[in-house]
């Protein structure tokens, strides 16, 4: 159990936690309406799109004012809400405090990244960590939009490990070209002020915001505590959530398991407005017997912020029920899911401490945590390190397994992995629209379960109970040149939904979760380079979770159809083995 000792919020609402409080109570929106075409911001691509879009978008003169010499827009604003959270909280920065960021795109929409912003995505967070004092390995969680959940999740687990005191959680996202012209793509967006769960719902905005937490030891009795958590999968489809809402379900019941539902004030939900995420939140929450519990979502005052979402959303809540105020769903008015759930429209008082935050995202991963002001000691799990069982090693010259070579004939490169999925697998022939990295993450955990099934441990491959987890330094970017050459011409427009889902680095856990009906947790990280001892670490903090029996994890780097390097296992709970 860790506690929350400090937070910020920057977005269009304001700079600071209180600014943005006051004017979600007061039910003031960021959300604006965009006529699409060219629109020129402070240090970020122009947005240029050719169709009308409602989102919360900082202004020109707030992109100024936040703007820090030498480092992206993106770095600045992550810089400055955690210098402000910093502010409030006087920590150590020492050995024993780590920075984590959950972001899902980072500075995808931003210029010069290579030039004049240092080696892409794998030094952002480094170069934000550096600015700010943190001196330990930073970690980014890229995992949709559950990453800010993610994020508080892993964060909590470290200190309940007592690898570190204290976790610097921030999460951050940015609009761009990139982004809208995706979710457009998908038709996922409203060109109309959402309205979440409402009968006349059209689809989500997009948002952008920074937003930061402090955890520390909760050996205090004041203060809002984690008390429960958990990440789970739906296993159903990589863009649709299940109909049956199987992993939200499985998240809500984990999170709570030790809990005193009786003192929920809120259910915070993603309330995305969209017609399928909506109706499942609703399922999810009737199946776990809370319908009667009121919910909420605040979409309607800063749209979806991707990365900055969980993190944003649970202090929102958290500060609402510190003035005894549940935060109405702004433009919710009719019930248009089923369920009978209990929708907050307006603000409405409680006196009760206790609430819920559900999340969802691509790749079928779901994310819940719990929050008390009651200090109480966490039954998770343990710090279980477990053993690995199994390895594959598969560059574009040579494929390992176990410490043994296998032969490849002559194939290299690209048509490598064709090779073994056609002599070694066969069977699934999505594998042809799979982008490179999920290719390679899908072959390699697939030589794996063979090699497990041979040693004797049938049972193993449809273990719901079994996460993956992967890590690499420059998460999609392969996938992300391929979709931006479908919108880099205006006169030939035409953003593709299938690159464009694939531009999440977290879909390849989501391939492999479907593919082997796998319902624990799916997890991608993004490190500055190759570290054995955080990727470690991080497995270690995933077996926290008693759920989990097993994880696939491991080093998954893609920068090219013909760069590529996976280092990926088997790792088993030791209580499991004996």
């Amino acid at each position: 159990m860790s506690r929350i000792i400090a937070d910020n919020i920057i977005s269009p609402l304001g700079a600071t936690t209180q600014a943005n409080y006051q004017a979600v109570k007061a039910s003031k929106s960021a959300l604006c309406h965009y006529n699409g075409g060219k629109k020129g911001y402070i240090g970020m691509s122009d947005i240029n799109v050719p169709f009308p879009f409602t989102a919360s978008l900082f202004s020109d003169e707030q992109r100024k004012s936040f703007c820090i010499e030498g480092f992206t827009l993106f770095e600045s604003l992550a810089i400055t809400s955690v210098r402000k959270a910093l502010e409030a909280s006087q920590i150590p920065l020492d050995q024993r405090t780590c920075l984590v960021i959950s972001s899902t795109k980072q500075n995808v929409g931003q210029p010069a990244r290579d030039e004049k912003q240092g080696d892409g995505d794998k030094n952002t967070a480094q170069r934000i960590a550096q600015a700010v004092g943190v001196t330990t390995t930073p970690i980014i969680v890229c995992n949709a939009c559950i990453s800010g959940v993610s994020a508080l999740i892993l964060g909590n687990r470290l200190i309940e490990m007592q690898q570190y005191d204290y976790v610097i959680v921030c999460g951050i996202d940015l609009q761009s070209s990139f982004i809208i012209s995706g979710f457009q793509s998908l038709k996922a967006l409203s060109e109309d002020n959402c309205r979440p769960f409402d009968i006349d719902r059209t689809g989500l905005n997009l948002g952008e915001a920074a937003a930061t937490v402090i955890l520390g030891k909760g050996n205090q009795k004041d203060g809002w505590f984690i008390t429960g958590s958990a990440i789970r999968n739906d296993a159903f489809h990589i863009s649709n959530p299940s109909p049956k809402a199987d992993g939200c379900l499985m998240t809500i019941e984990a999170a709570t398991a030790e809990q005193d539902t009786r003192r929920l004030s809120v259910i915070n939900a993603h309330g995305t407005a969209t017609l399928y995420n909506d109706q499942m939140e609703a399922r999810g929450i009737s199946r776990a017997e809370l319908a009667d519990v009121p919910t909420n979502a605040l979409k309607g005052y800063y749209g979806h912020t991707m990365g900055a979402a969980g993190i944003l959303e649970t202090i929102i809540t958290m500060h609402g029920i510190d003035h005894q105020t549940i935060i109405g769903t702004k433009g919710y008015d009719e019930l248009g899911v089923s369920g009978n759930i209990n929708i907050v429209r307006n603000n409405t008082s409680t006196t009760k401490t206790d609430f819920l935050k559900i999340i969802s995202g691509f790749g079928g991963c779901n994310a819940a945590i719990y929050l008390s002001k009651r200090p109480v000691p966490s039954s998770q799990g343990n710090a279980d390190s477990g053993v690995t069982t199994h390895t594959v090693l598969i560059t574009p010259q040579k494929v390992m397994l176990d410490n043994e070579e296998t032969d490849i004939g002559q194939q290299t490169g690209k048509a490598l992995l064709t090779y073994l999925y056609k002599t070694r697998i066969q069977d699934y022939p999505k594998f042809y629209k799979m982008d490179a990295l999920a290719r390679l993450g899908f072959v390699a955990t697939e030589l794996l379960l063979q090699k497990e099934q041979k040693a004797g441990n049938k049972e193993q491959k449809t273990k719901g109970e079994r996460a993956v987890i992967f890590f690499n330094e420059s998460s999609s970017v392969n996938a992300d040149k391929a979709f931006l050459s479908t919108i880099a011409d205006p006169e030939n427009f035409y953003p593709s939904p299938s690159a464009f889902v694939y531009t999440l680095p977290n879909i390849v856990n989501g391939e492999i979760a479907i593919r082997n009906n796998y319902h624990g947790e799916t997890a991608f990280y993004i490190l500055p380079r190759k570290d054995d001892e955080t990727m470690r670490m991080i497995t270690q903090a995933t077996l926290f979770d008693s759920f989990h029996s097993s994880i696939i994890t491991g080093w998954l780097e893609c920068k090219t159809e013909e760069d590529f390097h996976a280092e990926v296992k088997i790792v088993e709970r030791l209580a499991k083995l004996f």
